[in-house]
């Protein structure tokens, strides 16, 4: 397996399976789940326990190096590495599919909150329906 190409995380100790999960989500161009990891970590010839991958994951997250997104009726979580870029993403309600969006349509909204001393730091946008190959039509 090829080594992690950024400089590891300030205050996280390297290990052979952090380094592993996150070379994988250096290389992943969408974000994955734990069980996606746990194969592509296998794929490449290592051995992977799916709890061990959780674990990792929860300490990138904890520490900003990985974010976490939730999808709506769902169980399963998927993780990015965090490259500070303010995303959104569309998913698919049928097959899961996970598809970045371009823009982020609050740019130029402007919330209406009763406390006016109320400063927003930032928001979370998920978009659901079909993707061209489940839209029911």
């Amino acid at each position: 397996m090829k080594e992690v190409q950024n400089d590891w995380p300030a205050g996280i100790k390297k290990t052979r399976q952090r380094e592993s999960v996150l070379l994988v989500l250096e290389h992943a161009e969408k974000p994955l789940s734990a069980t996606d990891i746990c194969s592509e970590i296998e794929k490449n010839g290592e051995s992977a326990w799916l709890s061990t991958v959780y674990r990792i994951l929860e300490l990138f997250v904890k520490k900003g190096v990985v974010v976490k997104i939730s999808v709506l009726n769902s169980d399963t979580a998927v993780y990015e590495l965090n490259r500070f870029q303010h995303k959104h993403y569309a998913v698919c309600l049928s097959c899961r599919k996970i598809v970045a969006m371009d823009n982020c349509p609050m740019e130029r909204f402007i919330p209406k909150i009763q406390d006016a001393d109320f400063h927003v730091l930032g928001h979370n946008l998920e978009l659901y329906g079909y993707c061209g190959n489940c839209d029911p039509k």
